[in-house]
Order: structure tokens, then C-alpha cells, then sequence
């Protein structure tokens, strides 16, 4: 009989990886609650619990593993149904010292130095001033937020006021939520007071952006991959992931150790992570970004192309007991890529293709996977879960024999969209080869 996985946010995409994993014909993957349920307004966890467990319990047949490879609220549901219908899982509170931003970086603290300043912003003054001791540039933002949504670099008084004004007015729609997790764990004194609607500030981080992504396995944390994360000229915005990271050996291996502290520290076990940092190579300094309790779904086709294997097979593993490791350099490619393509002002767009013409681009470029993320006539302004700076239209993922290889195949696909826009501001463009 099929093993039956219970896939919080399963969608179309990630079903099609999920089923490249070994051993993928021995398990039925079920979906859990929709992405639009999860991901969509302002939502409601005791909600989600409840359709969530109504599901569940109507189920005839063995629960075998409950997974989820998005952000709060899912991260959160996964312990949670975990405990409830007995399915292997880390802990609720493990998980909330990641999702917490300012709870991170308390745990952080505690065992390393690679974090940048940072301290909660007083939301409650009409004219509200940054804490003692930091200062300009800044990056403030909600403790809770998906995709770097109300994330603002400030550089004077002037913009951080109007940044945390944005902030107070939009955190509360995941913050609020987080509330009902936060009232389930054990708080320490220093957390006791803080609540899921703060906005942290941190101090800028300059350098090359990288993602540490491993697992906690019967209390032994591993890393199985290093990733770059390359972002567009003059801009926060991500252009590409590129894998493996090209960064020199020692750096590496300082990434590893901070992670496995941190995660030690954490005391997560049986559940993936991701870790994003900056390396600057003019001060060789290490600082953590953030840490994510689980591993990037958006990553699986590079480690696909590159290891053989996508990383969802980590997350299946240590939901079903099983051995999480990943092969290593068994794919097709040396590398691999996942392109950002984004337009910098808002348009309307048009010319969007069809899932049948994206296939058609696909069999004609060797190694590429489109996800065009806009619809036909939409206002990118209208598109959900974008960041502070851009709109994204399209995911497009390549593997290639060289960084040179897959530019190109990055190149040629941008072309074969053929995306059009109309009402597009000064400035509205794709500045990857600027």
C-alpha cells in the first residue's frame, strides 16, 4: 500500500517534483488546504486548523507524514497537525524562533557574533525614531512577513518614518495570525511582552548573498547545499539562485559551522531548513539574514539538475523516518539557475502565453522549466505576494555546463515569452543585462 503524504499548500508545480523524488511510486500525495487559503488576506489559523483537521479526520485511510514547504501559516500547521495525528515533526517552538523575526535573532545571539545590529522599533510613537545605537542605513521590517513584502531599505529620518508608517499600516495582516501560534509555545521573559506586530530594524548588509540550506536529523545538523543569491544591478531585488556557490572553500565551511550552531541552538530536529546570508569579501565578514524552518521549494529544480535528486526528498525523508541524505553532483549539469524575470514599474500585461506554448519553449531549450507567475491583461500592482521594489512575471529555471550556458538559455527564454505592457511608468524594465 502507498505511504499517503498529506501536503499542506500542495500545488501544481511542486506535485510535479514531488513526484521525481525516489521512491516516489511507493507514496500518495494528498493535498492539504490550498495555497490561496493559506497565503491569501489576512487568514485565520484556528480556521485553517479546523478544515485542516476536518480533512484529516474524514480520511480513510493511515496518515503517514504531514509536510509543507511555504512560510507561516504552513510552517506553523506542520508541528502543529504533526502532534495532533502523531506524524514525525520538530517542535512548534523550534519553529517559531525562526518565523519571529526578533526571536531569531535573539537565539542567534546567543551563540554567534554573524548577525547584524538590530532592535524592535517603537510602533506606538506618532514619530517613531530608530533604536539606540543604530544607525542609517537601515532595513526595517515586520517580524513576520512572506517574500521581503514590507521590507524597506532606509537611509535618513525621512524615509524610515515613512516606512514604518507603511509597516504599522500592513504588518497586522500576518501579524495578527501569529498571535494564536505565539499563544501555543512557552515564551521566554524577554519575549513575553513583544507579540507577532513588531517591526525590527537591522542594520544594512553589503556583500554577496548566499542560502545555506541542510537538515536536523536525530540531532546532527547537515549541510547538502550552498547557493548565491545574485540580485539585479542597483537593486534589493533577486535576479537569480545560482548552484553550487561559487565562493571559496574556507568561506564555505565558516557558513556551515554558523549554521549548525545556530540550528543546535534553535533545537529544531527531524525538519529542513534554509539560512540566507551576506559574505562581504572586502571585510571577509559573515552576517546571517534570516533563517527559514524549512528547506526552499523554489530550489528543488537546481539540486534536481545538479545533484540528481530534487531537496523535497530531504523533507519527504525525515516526515517518514527515513535516510534524508541527497546524492551529490548526479545530475545532467554542472549548475544551475532559478532567473527572476521582473519589470520595475507597474503595467498591464499582455501576450501572455499558454501552458501549452510555455511546453513548446521547454522541449525547444534543453534543461529549462518556466513559471510564468502573471495572467493575460492583469495589473502587475494587482499580482499577489511581490516585493517592496518589483513585479515578478515569470520563474524561469535552467541548467547548463557553465554560468555562460545558462544566460543563455535565461536570454532565449525571456525572448520566446514575448511579454508586452502598456501604462508602464518611466523605468518599467528587465535590467538583467544592464
Amino acid at each position: 500500500m502507498p505511504l499517503n503524504i498529506f501536503v499542506i499548500g500542495l500545488d501544481e508545480a511542486n506535485l510535479q517534483t514531488l513526484r521525481a523524488v525516489p521512491d516516489a511510486q511507493d507514496y500518495e500525495f494528498h493535498p492539504l488546504l490550498t495555497v490561496d487559503e493559506l497565503q491569501r488576506g489576512e487568514v485565520s489559523v484556528p480556521a485553517l486548523l479546523a478544515k485542516a483537521e476536518r480533512i484529516l479526520d474524514a480520511f480513510d485511510g493511515h496518515i503517514d507524514a504531514i509536510v509543507g514547504y511555504w512560510d507561516f501559516p504552513v510552517s506553523t500547521l506542520v508541528p502543529i497537525l504533526g502532534e495532533r495525528y502523531g506524524t514525525r515533526t520538530t517542535s512548534l517552538d523550534s519553529v517559531v524562533k525562526c518565523e519571529h523575526k526578533y526571536w531569531s535573532r535573539l537565539e542567534q545571539q546567543r551563540v554567534t557574533d554573524a548577525h547584524p545590529p538590530f532592535g524592535r522599533v517603537d510602533m506606538d510613537s506618532a514619530d517613531p525614531e530608530p533604536p539606540e545605537g543604530m544607525d542609517f542605513p537601515m532595513w526595517l521590517k515586520p517580524a513576520l512577513s512572506y517574500s521581503s513584502e514590507l521590507a524597506y531599505g532606509v537611509h535618513d529620518q525621512a524615509e524610515f518614518v515613512e516606512a514604518a508608517n507603511r509597516i504599522r499600516e500592513g504588518m497586522g495582516r500576518i501579524g495578527r495570525p501569529f498571535e494564536d501560534i505565539l499563544a501555543r509555545v512557552e515564551l521566554p521573559p524577554e519575549m513575553a511582552d513583544v507579540g507577532g506586530q513588531v517591526c525590527l530594524a537591522e542594520g544594512a548588509l553589503n556583500g554577496i548573498q548566499v542560502a545555506v540550506e541542510g537538515y536536523v536529523h536525530e540531532g546532527e545538523v547537515t549541510v547538502y547545499g550552498i547557493l548565491d543569491s545574485i540580485q539585479y544591478p542597483d537593486s534589493p531585488c533577486f535576479l537569480r539562485h545560482q548552484y553550487p556557490s561559487t565562493l571559496p572553500g574556507p568561506v564555505l565551511e565558516r557558513l556551515r559551522d554558523v549554521s549548525e550552531r545556530v540550528m543546535r541552538q534553535i533545537g529544531m530536529d527531524a525538519a529542513t531548513f534554509s539560512i540566507e546570508y551576506f559574505y562581504d569579501p572586502g571585510t571577509d565578514a559573515i552576517n546571517l539574514l534570516e533563517i527559514n524552518p524549512r528547506h526552499s521549494q523554489s530550489h528543488a529544480e537546481m539540486f534536481d539538475y545538479v545533484d540528481g535528486v530534487p531537496n523535497h526528498h530531504c523533507m519527504l525523508s525525515l516526515a517518514l523516518g527515513k535516510d534524508p541524505a541527497l546524492p551529490y553532483r548526479k545530475g545532467p549539469y554542472a549548475t544551475a539557475a532559478k532567473w527572476y524575470y521582473r519589470w520595475f514599474a507597474d503595467a498591464t500585461v499582455h501576450n501572455v502565453p499558454s501552458r501549452k506554448d510555455i511546453e513548446s519553449i521547454e522541449r525547444r531549450i534543453p534543461g529549462v522549466r518556466i513559471d510564468v507567475v502573471v495572467e493575460e491583461g492583469q495589473r502587475l500592482s494587482d499580482v499577489p505576494q511581490q516585493d517592496s521594489y518589483s513585479y515578478e512575471l515569470a520563474h524561469i529555471f535552467t541548467g547548463g555546463d557553465s554560468e555562460e550556458d545558462m544566460r543563455a538559455k535565461y536570454d532565449q527564454c525571456v525572448a520566446a515569452l514575448g511579454l508586452t505592457f502598456d501604462e508602464t511608468e518611466p523605468g518599467g524594465r528587465d535590467t538583467t543585462n544592464d
